[in-house]
């Protein structure tokens, strides 16, 4: 019996799920691995090695299947092909699979004993306010609700979330370690002495930024050490803010001065010459 051939998606992570594909190179059929296992109709060909997932479906089952569903009608989207149907029996609604994650449907995926089921979401079993039956829940053994792809975002996010949080929790115990130290500093008199120094760290830095002989990577080290404990850029930032109020006034100050400008201008071309007395006092 012919054997879907598996393939990965050369566009795609290899560790994403969804890039898994089976193609059946006589049928010009190609179809994504979850498509398959969450399709209700579908089981894995008997004949297939767990450990060799290269050949696990027959060609016939999956063009049946597929035959199936061009009866469905997608609950999500409302086209056909839907083979994705919720696991509870009295259920109607039936996807498309990436249709059936869309719409917020459960995954529940055992893949040590190969169970893949969907939920809709009226009869998600985690959610409170559900419609799954009792008998279904009797009958349903305990497994995990989530795809083995969305589990693995899950913890990688939460992984994240994690790490943010607990460099966040040392920061903060870090500035308590060092405003404690301080404090302790200023009780034993011995903030006087730490300014000094930081005095004079800075006056040897200003030396060296205003020595043209100082070296260039002297000169490169002295700039970052000033940048990266903070203050110099904030002194900078302060500095850059008054420069802008002092180009503002000035420019305010040169208008004002063309304005006059202009004034005395229209005031010289407006007064008379002055008068020849020469004339007169020769009569």
């Amino acid at each position: 019996m012919a054997k879907m051939l598996r393939r990965q998606c050369a566009f795609c992570p290899e560790d994403e799920e969804c890039s898994i594909m089976y193609i059946a190179e006589g049928q010009n059929l190609a179809v994504h691995q979850d498509c398959l296992l969450y399709s209700s109709g579908f089981v894995e060909s008997e004949e297939h090695n767990p450990e060799n997932l290269d050949i696990r479906f027959d060609v016939a089952s999956v063009v049946n299947e597929l035959k199936r569903g061009r009866r469905l009608i997608c609950n999500f989207c409302r086209k056909r092909g839907a083979t994705v149907g919720c696991e509870v029996k009295t259920c109607r609604r039936s996807y498309h699979y990436f249709c059936a994650l869309c719409d917020d449907a459960a995954i529940e995926t055992d893949e040590v004993h190969g169970i893949y089921r969907v939920f809709c979401p009226n009869h998600d079993p985690d959610r409170k306010n559900n419609l799954y039956d009792e008998d279904s829940k009797r009958e349903r053994s305990p497994i995990t609700v989530q795809s083995s792809s969305a589990k693995k975002k899950m913890i990688v996010k939460e992984k994240i979330a994690e790490d943010s949080l607990e460099a966040l929790r040392k920061k903060q115990e870090r500035q308590k370690v060092r405003v404690e130290f301080l404090r302790k500093c200023k009780r034993a008199g011995l903030l006087d002495e730490i300014f000094e120094e930081m005095l004079d760290t800075l006056h040897l830095a200003q030396e060296k930024l205003m020595d043209d002989s100082t070296p260039d990577a002297v000169y490169e080290e002295t700039v970052i050490s000033l940048f990266d404990c903070g203050l110099f850029e904030n002194i900078l930032a302060s500095a850059h803010s008054g420069t802008e109020e002092k180009i503002q006034e000035l420019l305010e100050t040169r208008k004002r001065l063309d304005t006059q400008i202009e004034l005395l201008k229209d005031l010289k071309v407006i007064l008379p010459p002055p008068e020849d007395t020469s004339s007169c006092t020769s009569e």
